[in-house]
């Protein structure tokens, strides 16, 4: 178990901000893993723990105010508040469909129409190419914000991807590359340690001791690859498009269909 929870902490830590899903590669790595049931779900959510500290490590001078300046005070709770705002759909609609969503879109195949879904989705947005006028956070409005949240739900279908349903919508709303992929890692903090936090409470902390230390092992590892990961992505999209993560969605897409 101990080799499965380093391979999936690995995944997590890869796909989690690239705009490729890491909810939709856990399922297919599951399933070629043969490691299914109940822990093998709630282990899915919570080894985002990792991913999530990553984030906020990476971006703490962003994120955390200096409370002897009252500038910055006010300007971080400014971003935290357009953060809940952007939170708020995916959380409401997540919340209410829950069950349907884990009954009829948890599934390869349905995780293969997502990725090429998404792909195409991306390649239209790269090709249209929506002016900017958005070139700071700090310039990000509680509208856009808003509007982010509402791309988002498109996340709750595994295989969109939280990341890209998120990117996507900021560049057709006007915000750079930058801004656009940094509110995504933003996003990812309350929606990511809400799933978690859900899923312990619903499922208890009942776990034996070899689950304990699978998840431990898991969330370790998430959070190193994260954390490379996200260093990485924001010097990567300065120069490039987010075009080959597209075709790679679709040649994996494509490969599940063919092999479900």
């Amino acid at each position: 178990m101990i080799l499965k929870a380093i391979i999936l902490g690995i995944v997590e830590g890869l796909t989690e901000f690239l705009p490729v899903s890491s909810t939709g590669h856990l399922i297919l790595v599951n399933n070629y893993l043969d490691f299914t049931g109940d822990f093998a779900n709630r282990f899915a959510i919570i080894v985002q723990i990792g991913a999530i500290f990553a984030v906020i490590l990476y971006f703490w001078p962003k994120l955390v105010p200096k409370f002897s300046e009252k500038a910055d005070v006010q300007a971080k709770l400014q971003l935290w508040i357009k953060v809940i705002i952007g939170c708020l759909p995916a959380a409401l609609i997540g919340l209410a469909l829950e069950n349907t969503l884990d009954k009829y879109l948890f599934n390869p195949t349905s995780v293969a129409l997502a990725l090429i879904v998404g792909a195409i989705l991306i390649l239209l947005v790269e090709r249209l190419h929506f002016p900017v006028r958005v070139e700071k956070i700090e310039d990000l409005s509680y509208k856009d914000a808003a509007k982010v949240g509402i791309f988002q739900c498109l996340a709750l279908w595994p295989g969109m991807s939280r990341s890209a349903s998120t990117i996507i919508g900021g560049l057709t709303l006007g915000l750079s590359r930058t801004v656009a992929a940094e509110f995504s890692f933003y996003l990812s903090i309350p929606i990511l340690l809400g799933a978690g936090g859900l899923k312990l409470i619903k499922g208890g902390l009942a776990f034996t001791s070899q689950e304990w230390i699978s998840l431990l092992v898991g969330v370790v590892v998430s959070f190193i690859v994260a954390y490379l990961v996200i260093a990485v992505f924001m010097n990567f999209i300065r120069k490039h498009s987010f075009s080959i993560f597209a075709y790679y969605r679709i040649i994996l897409g494509i490969l599940v269909l063919i092999l479900v």
